[in-house]
């Protein structure tokens, strides 16, 4: 459906041109959806920043079982206490907390989140399988009181559509396929994207920024 992330971004950005007006904040949740946010960041050219973190599996850490927002916001799968204990989960927790801190400092540079309240916010992954990072990124925006939320992804499957769909003003998607499993059937070019990667799209995002104000 889509080359690679950069495509997705491109195509994500054309159907979300009608909130240019709002001049809305996009927040990418790192590290995947980092490449397809700054591309909607940069077609509209609005204001842009990283959001949220999975809860991932001891001994799966690519698949999650909720997720934590830096606020605190958490959203934890209803089955999980079958899979892992309560200590298990508050462990994993803390060990996230820690891992958004040390992402704030790294890839945001220690900078707090641009101001939410009253903006109109654009919430942007590579796609959307399970849902639980983008849970816990829509209660941040709740609690920070944003204006609207719009959760924007170039793939996700129909039932958590559907799910997501609820808890938003507007759910944007490119592509729902019939038969869905997994984000990376969606694209071409697929591969994790390490925290290298993010600052380098971060650090290119800033020099043209600087460039188009010069």
């Amino acid at each position: 459906m889509f080359k690679d992330r950069k495509d997705a971004g491109e195509k994500l950005a054309k159907a979300l041109e009608k909130y240019k007006a709002e001049n809305p904040l996009i927040l990418a949740i790192p590290r995947g959806g980092v490449e397809v946010g700054l591309q909607v960041a940069r077609n509209l050219k609005v204001d842009f920043s990283l959001v949220a973190r999975k809860l991932p599996f001891p001994d799966n850490p690519e698949a999650g079982f909720g997720a934590i927002a830096e606020n605190g916001s958490t959203f934890i799968l209803e089955n999980a206490y079958y899979w892992l204990s309560g200590e298990n989960i508050e462990k994993i927790k803390q060990q996230q907390i820690a891992e958004i801190e040390r992402r704030i400092k790294v890839l945001r540079g220690g900078n707090s989140l641009p101001e939410i309240k009253g903006r109109t916010v654009i919430l942007i992954d590579d796609g959307i399988a399970m849902g639980s990072t983008m849970r816990a990124a829509i209660e941040l925006c709740k609690k920070k009181e944003a204006r609207k939320i719009v959760v924007a992804v170039p793939v996700i499957g129909s039932e958590i559509a559907g799910e997501i769909g609820k808890k938003v003003d507007e759910l944007v998607v490119l592509e729902i396929p019939r038969y869905f499993r997994a984000v990376a059937e969606a694209y071409e070019k697929w591969y994790d994207v390490s925290d290298g990667e993010v600052l380098d799209l971060l650090r290119e995002q800033v020099y043209e920024e600087k460039a188009e104000r010069s």
